[in-house]
């Protein structure tokens, strides 16, 4: 398997990356954005991205060895300058090395779980979209993002999957979208939704009436269940706000003792979060964070973090409200995201013995 643990000084160097823009590049996003004032919506006619374009994937595993697939989508990492488009372009340099970092230091929780692949798609800079009436917020983002991750997904089906099992994963915008997979084309491909693993869409709410509305999908109850959402939005014991990646009755699994119920699990119980130091390098640190369901408000409450120092910062509080975790809703847990989407790869296999035995991985342990 290609690996794709781009480590943390890489992550730094793309970041760099984001200043670099020539004016020459910046010209043509303005006017490329010219024709984008009024962004398309549900319901419009759209083009989708073209992914037989290798230069439209971020990852995409060019010797898929493993027996099960990895499809996994960036969270928001366009911010529009005043003259650009609300939605980004395909080829925006920041959106591309924001979504390399992602899959450096939060996305890469998955990479052990099997073959990677990760598309870019068009998405909404988040105070625009944030800033349109609350009813018109949905049709935007399943325009255009939705268009170009259905017909990324279905590409990668067509021409990558080859028949192997697969898990989706997704945070905060990205997220949103894996829903929209699960909600939209899955229930359209049955034989193709037998073959998911589990769909990881964290920071971002999935609600009972959605599940309700959509009987082939089903929250995971425990560790080992299979064909599964997992969901969570992660805050400190003392928020208060409203999120706006949360909903009315959203349900939530506690990522470190995988159990619905309200009861704390200890931060010594945690495998290890993957977060961000002093020096910006990203680095395994164990008993920081402890994890318990708020059930009432679907949310994975924190009381061992600091907010001061993990919580989002104050430049974000008009959509992330004080308290809120939402840059380390992965990295809090990231070694129990990680064991766990390797549990459930072995427990599908398990239960799927028509997937040879030599491509079957070991059973992983805590």
């Amino acid at each position: 398997m290609k690996k794709i643990m781009i480590g943390s000084i890489i992550g730094l160097f793309v970041l760099s990356l984001l200043g670099a823009c020539s004016q020459k590049e910046k010209s043509k996003e303005t006017k490329r954005s010219a024709s984008l004032e009024q962004p398309a919506k549900a319901g419009d006619e759209i083009e989708a991205a073209d992914y037989h374009d290798v230069d439209n994937w971020i990852e995409k595993t060019t010797d898929p060895t493993e027996p099960a697939d990895v499809f996994m989508l960036y969270p928001t990492a366009y911010q529009r300058k005043k003259e650009q488009s609300p939605v980004s372009t395909m080829d925006n340099i920041n959106v591309r090395a924001g979504a390399q970092v992602f899959l450096a230091n939060q996305g890469s929780a998955f990479e052990s779980s099997g073959n990677v692949f990760m598309p870019m798609y068009r998405q909404f800079d988040a105070n625009w979209l944030l800033s349109q009436p609350k009813e018109q917020q949905a049709e935007y983002t399943n325009g255009i993002p939705k268009a170009d991750v259905l017909a990324a997904f279905d590409y990668y089906i067509q021409n990558y999957n080859e028949g192997r099992p697969f898990i989706l994963v997704g945070h905060s915008q990205g997220a949103a979208l894996i829903k929209e997979i699960l909600f939209d084309y899955l229930k359209e491909h049955p034989e193709v939704n037998q073959r998911m693993i589990a769909a990881y869409v964290i920071g971002q709410a999935v609600t009972r009436p959605e599940l309700a509305a959509n009987p082939h999908t089903k929250f995971a109850t425990g560790p080992d269940d299979t064909g599964v959402i997992i969901s969570y939005n992660t805050v400190s014991p003392d928020f208060n706000g409203e999120l706006v990646t949360n909903a009315p009755e959203a349900m939530a699994i506690n990522p470190i003792s995988w159990t619905t119920d309200e009861t704390t699990a200890p931060a010594e119980t945690n495998l290890g979060s993957y977060v961000r130091n002093e020096g910006g390098t990203y680095g395994k640190v164990m008993g920081l964070a402890d994890a318990r369901i708020d059930a009432a408000r679907g949310l994975v409450i924190c009381s061992t973090a600091e907010p001061a120092k993990y919580a989002m910062p104050e430049s974000t509080r008009k959509i992330f409200p004080e308290g809120s975790f939402h840059n380390n809703d992965i990295s809090f847990y990231y070694y129990n995201l990680q064991q766990n989407a390797e549990n459930r790869v072995f427990r599908y296999l398990a239960e799927h013995t028509e997937v040879p035995v030599e491509n079957t991985p070991e059973t992983p342990q805590p």
